[in-house]
């Protein structure tokens, strides 16, 4: 045990001083708070140019009846002819020139907006949505439709889930939180498996051409040097994840600190609160009801976040962010032992990985029907449960499946394990020889 550890602690030392390590370490959390922080940055860098535009109506139907916003003005020209605006456009205020025809009304091509440059999306759109707009209103009053009336048959439904726990209690919780806590974890247990699992047979191959292996198994016997490494590796790679959560999430805050000081909860809620509720043209008991069930909403969210078994979700996180490594990193010491070079992986790599691809497309289907019989199949079988299983526990799983999993999951990592040893003590040592299948099978068969 002790040399174990020995080979641990040197696995570990020697990675974490690497300068990839270090590099990766610091510019990690960078580019993933970057994913949170380049959004809000681009939304708050708006273009505040005015942009005046020329309006000929020839329709008469939206004069004075497109409304201005802050950085986009309308001057309607009347007794003006498009001619007469393209010949002084260059040395007018003009961003663009919108021109109307007479059938508007029941050609919606009939309208065209000239520029010397291609307007902007933001512009292009918003016209067409006030032109909309003012088109819909202009039939309803035609139809003798009041338009107040129209809006307030139209009802947005919102679907509180509520649990019912065997204790008798109710207890609210959110789909759309489950699915994002589930795609989340089975993610960075797929990520993790690949990523660290290749650096140990990389590390295994380099070890094995460069002799060094023939030193080190004159001291401690081949399964030992296989387990120390695989332990290591997983030590290293935990290690980088911790430091990737806690720096993301320092510089996330720091950066909305300084750059978005503004950004407070109080603030935030308004500014929702104002996107969200401020409606034009609609009842204001209406509009009231609309705040309850936006706020009704919000609330559950929040509610959802509270009721989480995180024991539950963070401990079999963990179970099977450390089982599913293990054995499939014994699967990648075993192959980076039977080769002498990284190219020679190939041929097995393919069964490793096609589990691994196949929990991936499987997981979207979970995400969908946790409990569906595919989704409980391939949360069982221990070389997709790591991935499947971690979608369907924030859904709520019995726990004789979770035992289940988690047993099958032991017990095939021990098997792949053993047969992994069995390669590994065989093909450490071996050379120049083209390893197949066959041969793989024939180590399996020996005993010592």
């Amino acid at each position: 045990m002790n040399k174990i550890k020995l080979i641990i602690e040197r696995e570990y030392l020697t990675r974490v001083k690497k300068k990839s390590f270090i590099v990766m370490t610091i510019l990690g959390p960078i580019l993933f708070a970057a994913l949170f922080i380049a959004p809000a940055w681009i939304a708050s860098m708006e273009d505040t140019e005015v942009k005046t535009i020329a309006v000929i109506d020839s329709s008469s139907v939206f004069l004075n009846k497109i409304p201005d916003t802050d950085y986009i003005k309308f001057k309607y020209l009347e007794n003006t002819s498009l001619v007469d605006v393209r010949k002084g456009f260059s040395e007018s205020e003009y961003y663009a020139v919108l021109q109307i025809l007479p059938s508007i009304t029941y050609e919606p091509t009939a309208v065209h907006l000239f520029s010397t440059k291609q307007p902007s999306f933001a512009v292009k759109n918003y016209i067409s949505s006030s032109m909309e707009k003012e088109l819909k209103n202009q039939k309803l009053r035609a139809a003798g439709i009041n338009e107040n009336v129209l809006s307030s048959i139209k009802s947005d439904v919102s679907i509180r889930t509520i649990q019912w726990t065997e204790d008798g209690k109710d207890k609210e919780g959110s789909t759309e939180i489950a699915m994002a806590v589930g795609y989340a974890g089975g993610f960075l247990i797929y990520f993790f498996i690949f990523m660290f699992g290749a650096q140990v047979m990389r590390g295994v191959i380099e070890e094995k051409t460069s002799r060094i292996i023939e030193i080190i198994v004159s001291s401690v016997r081949p399964f030992q040097l296989m387990m120390g490494k695989i332990i290591g590796v997983a030590m290293v790679g935990l290690t980088q994840f911790i430091l990737w959560i806690v720096l993301t999430f320092a510089i996330v805050a720091g950066v909305k600190t300084v750059m978005f000081p503004e950004m407070g909860t109080k603030n935030a809620q308004e500014v929702v609160a104002q996107d969200m509720f401020s409606g034009e043209n609609i009842p204001e008991a209406q509009q009231v009801i609309q705040q309850q069930q936006n706020m009704q909403e919000f609330e559950g969210i929040f509610n959802s976040l509270k009721t989480i078994n995180y024991g539950v979700l963070i401990g079999s996180f963990i179970f099977f962010f450390l089982g599913g490594y293990l054995l499939y990193g014994s699967l990648f010491a075993a192959i980076g032992s039977a080769v002498d070079n990284e190219t020679d992986t190939q041929q097995f790599m393919f069964p490793i990985t096609i589990p691994l691809i196949l929990a991936i497309f499987v997981m979207m289907n979970a995400i969908q029907t946790p409990d569906s019989p595919v989704a409980f199949w391939f949360s069982i079988i221990p070389f997709t449960s790591p991935i499947v299983m971690m979608v369907r526990i924030p859904f709520g799983v019995p726990y004789w499946q979770l035992a289940l999993s988690m047993s099958l999951l032991v017990l095939t990592f021990i098997a792949t394990t053993w047969m992994a040893g069995k390669i590994y003590r065989t093909g450490i040592l071996m050379y120049g020889k083209k390893i197949n299948y066959k041969e793989l099978w024939k180590w399996l068969r020996y005993k010592y």
